[in-house]
C-alpha cells in the first residue's frame, strides 16, 4: 500500500497524515471484496525494515493499527469477515498484540472474506522461520525428515492460505520489495500510479479486469 507519505506532502501534511487517510482505502478494498466474493485480501501494512523509520512515524502507525483493529471488528461481524495478522510479533506492542489476538479469536469462525493484514512482515523472514521450524522438527526427531515443496509450504507463516493470484502495486512501484518470495512464484502483478490514499473501488476493479484478460500457464504450453 504504497504512496502514503508521498500523498500527504502534496497536502502539505506529515506523513502519519497519509498513513491515516490510506486507511478509507483498506476500508473501501475490504467492501469491494466481500461485494464480489473475493475469498481473500492481504495487504502488507507495515514491512521488517518498516521498523528503521522515524520513531514518531513507527509509533503513529502502530497506534493506528491499534485503533482500526477495534474499530473494525462489529464491521467484521456483521460481514463474516475473517481477520488475520502474519508477521514477526516479537517487535509488536503488548496492547496491539493483545487486541489483534481477541479480535482474530473472534472472528476465526467466519467464512467469508478473510482479511489478511502483513505487520512487521518479510518474505525472507518468513523463509528463515519456516526453516528455522523445519531444522526444530529435523533435530527433535534426531534424523533428517523429508521436505517437499507442498511441506515447506506449510512451515511458512500463511500455511493454509492460498497462494497469490493477483498482487497489486500502487503509486508506480514495480518490485516485490521482500513480500511474500516464495508465495509469488506464479502470481500476476499489475501496477499503478494511484497512490494508496486514493486508490478506491474502481481502482480494484481495473486491477481484476487486467488479471482476468491474463492466460495463466504456470510454465505449461497450452
Amino acid at each position: 500500500m504504497d504512496g502514503n507519505g508521498r500523498w500527504a506532502k502534496q497536502q502539505g501534511r506529515r506523513r502519519l497524515f497519509g498513513h491515516n487517510a490510506g486507511a478509507e482505502s483498506v476500508r473501501a478494498c475490504c467492501e469491494y471484496a466481500v461485494e464480489h466474493g473475493i475469498r481473500y485480501l492481504s495487504l502488507f501494512a507495515f514491512s521488517e525494515e518498516n521498523w528503521s523509520r522515524p520513531e514518531d512515524e513507527v509509533s503513529g502507525l502502530m497506534k493506528l493499527m491499534f485503533k482500526s483493529v477495534l474499530e473494525e471488528r462489529e464491521t467484521f461481524r456483521k460481514n463474516n469477515i475473517r481477520f488475520r495478522v502474519i508477521g514477526d510479533r516479537s517487535r509488536l506492542p503488548a496492547d496491539l498484540l493483545q487486541a489483534i489476538d481477541a479480535v482474530q479469536q473472534e472472528t476465526a469462525g467466519h467464512t467469508g472474506l478473510t482479511l489478511i493484514i502483513m505487520l512487521s512482515y518479510s518474505g525472507k523472514w518468513d523463509i528463515l522461520q519456516a526453516a528455522q521450524r523445519y531444522a526444530a522438527d529435523c533435530l527433535a526427531a534426531g534424523r533428517q525428515l523429508p521436505l517437499d515443496e507442498t511441506g515447506f509450504g506449510n512451515l511458512l507463516a500463511t500455511a493454509g492460505i492460498p497462494d497469490p493470484d493477483l498482487m497489486i502495486r500502487t503509486s508506480g512501484e514495480q518490485r516485490i520489495s521482500n513480500y511474500m518470495l516464495w508465495q509469488c512464484a506464479y502470481t500476476e502483478f499489475y501496477y499503478t500510479p494511484v497512490l494508496w490514499p486514493d486508490f478506491r473501488k474502481n481502482d480494484l476493479e481495473q486491477a481484476i479486469q487486467s488479471y482476468n484478460q491474463r492466460e495463466r500457464r504456470y510454465g505449461k504450453v497450452e
